[in-house]
């Protein structure tokens, strides 16, 4: 019994150190990699290789997915490309093993974890900024080793009991129970990566043979897709086909490493006999990277279809805009925000189509009900005030301060559409305005057609540039309606409605401009005063 409670404590010091050491890589690389996700993911081949060198960096695939997922919410990536990234994902999760295989086997790095974990300790109680955040990354580091020892001792104890014996034999039903076996624990333990160190901790104790780690292993990736797929109840349809994809690859994948597993030991059988004998937990994790790179290897050419297969499978249903804000995503405030604002961004549209249609435009079709807005920027005004998140952690708080922004100029300027829409009116009618009607219609049909394809930083520019002009006509617009009223060909009440009109115009002008900027900032995650 206290040789199964030192193993199930190793283990807890493990899972310890693996979330510590990923909260602090993922805090001291802040927004780099998120925006090297965004920036060098291209295409499914280069989303692939940014995934798993970004999971490799953290140490976390569902950081990774997660940002996949948002991105692909906000529009900044095609479904496509952010398969990419999942697949390439599963093969940067690999590292753990080899770090587990290499350093803690190995060079037996244990006897140095202790003070490994006391220097990390002291920079992140006495350093700030990033540097406070590697000493955490590097006390969470050690704590690993420390968790590995603890392990070790634990199974070389347990062995002299024979507990491993009752483990399903290497056969095709054991196989099969190992694989659920695997499932289980990653379940259990919310992490293929101390699955993994448990099954090489195992094979280097000597409890298992190879072909049985090797499974586990293979149940363990599987295992990893079970809160994926929870994570995807109730949201968005990007949510679940990006969640879903993440299963059923994982599921093909592990299929092709069971039909390999027997060739793999061939292989390195003919090879050198001795290497599963004296080096297994390197065979291990060298089994478990050749089977990740070869599922992306040949899923990546068929990635296409792959996506077109995905978007069959999931179709889009006709939906209230915020119903894809699921109460669920608020324990992950920056998913949230992503969903946020891909909500955001499609009220946006509706309500920048809507002032079209109210300066005389038919290229959007019929006009939204604005009263139905208006109910669904409520919505999402209840659900933004639910998160609450620190100022230092400077990408998600300037990307929650600018939806904020957003959202309160939306709301001000659906008010102003529905409250005002006789000024539209005037407006239109005004000969003396048309320049400005003109000038606004035209651009902002431009704008909308900019976010369309993603060009945030060329719609901002117009949109501040709009502004600017209908702003510089209104003291010569004024001049010109007091000289109508003076020459008699308008009465003060016809002046009074067109300099209110002007007003309207100059008003909308300023909303669309802040709206359009504010979104830029939301949707590249930078601050106001880096932004060129």
């Amino acid at each position: 019994m206290d040789s199964i409670l030192q193993t199930l404590g190793g283990l807890g010091l493990f899972l310890l150190g693996m979330l510590v050491m990923t909260d602090g890589l993922r805090a001291f690389s802040g927004n780099a990699v998120r925006q090297a996700l965004m920036r060098f993911t291209r295409n499914p081949v280069s989303g692939a290789i940014t995934g798993a060198v970004s999971t490799a960096i953290l140490q976390s695939s569902s950081a990774t997915t997660v940002t996949a997922v948002g991105f692909v919410s906000v529009g900044l990536l095609s479904f496509s490309e952010a398969l990419g990234i999942i697949f390439g994902a599963n093969l940067g999760t690999t590292i753990t093993g080899w770090m587990v295989a290499l350093i803690g086997f190995k060079l037996k790095l244990s006897a140095l974890a202790l003070p490994i974990v006391f220097f990390g300790a002291l920079i992140r109680l006495f350093a700030k900024g990033r540097l406070s955040h590697a000493g955490y990354a590097l006390s969470g580091f050690g704590l690993i080793f420390i968790g590995i020892s603890f392990m070790q001792d634990g199974m070389a104890n347990i062995q002299a009991h024979d507990f491993f014996n009752y483990f399903p034999a290497d056969t095709f039903i054991g196989r099969l129970k190992l694989v659920l076996i695997g499932i289980l624990f990653t379940i259990v333990t919310q992490s293929s990566s101390a699955g993994v160190a448990s099954a090489l901790t195992a094979l280097f104790a000597g409890m298992i043979n190879f072909e049985q780690a090797a499974t586990l292993v293979i149940g363990m990736d599987i295992g990893t897709t079970v809160t994926a797929a929870l994570a995807t109840l109730g949201g968005s349809v990007e949510t679940k086909r990006t969640g879903y994809s993440h299963v059923i690859y994982n599921i093909l994948t592990g299929v092709g490493a069971l039909i390999l597993l027997s060739p793999f030991v061939w292989v390195i059988d003919t090879i050198s006999p001795d290497i599963l004998i004296n080096n297994a937990e390197l065979s291990l994790v060298a089994f478990h990277t050749t089977f990740n790179l070869l599922g992306v290897l040949i899923i990546l050419p068929f990635t296409p279809h792959f996506a077109h297969f995905m978007q069959t499978l999931i179709s889009k249903k006709t939906q209230s805009i915020t119903q894809r804000l699921n109460p669920k995503l608020l324990t992950t405030p920056n998913v949230a925000l992503y969903e946020i604002h891909a909500v955001i961004h499609m009220q946006t549209l509706l309500l920048f189509q809507h002032v079209l249609h109210l300066l005389g435009s038919e290229e959007y079709g019929k006009k939204s009900d604005l009263r139905d807005l208006k109910n669904e920027l409520n919505k999402t005004h209840q659900y933004i005030d639910r998160i609450h998140l620190q100022s230092d952690k400077s990408h998600d708080w300037e990307r929650l301060l600018s939806l904020i922004h957003t959202l309160d100029r939306l709301q001000r300027l659906n008010d102003r559409c529905v409250e005002q829409e006789s000024r539209a009116e005037t407006a239109r009618k005004s000969e003396l305005m048309t320049d400005s009607i003109e000038l606004l219609k035209n651009n902002l049909s431009q704008i909308l057609n900019l976010i369309d394809n993603k060009q945030w930083r060329q719609a901002e520019t117009l949109a501040i540039q709009t502004s600017a002009d209908i702003n510089s006509r209104v003291q010569t617009y004024r001049k010109n309606v007091m000289e109508h009223i003076a020459q008699g060909l308008l009465d003060v009440p016809e002046g009074t409605e067109q300099l209110q009109a002007m007003r309207w115009l100059r008003r909308v002008s300023n909303h669309i401009s802040d709206i359009t900027s504010h979104l830029l900032v939301a949707v590249l995650g930078l601050k106001e005063n880096d932004r060129k």
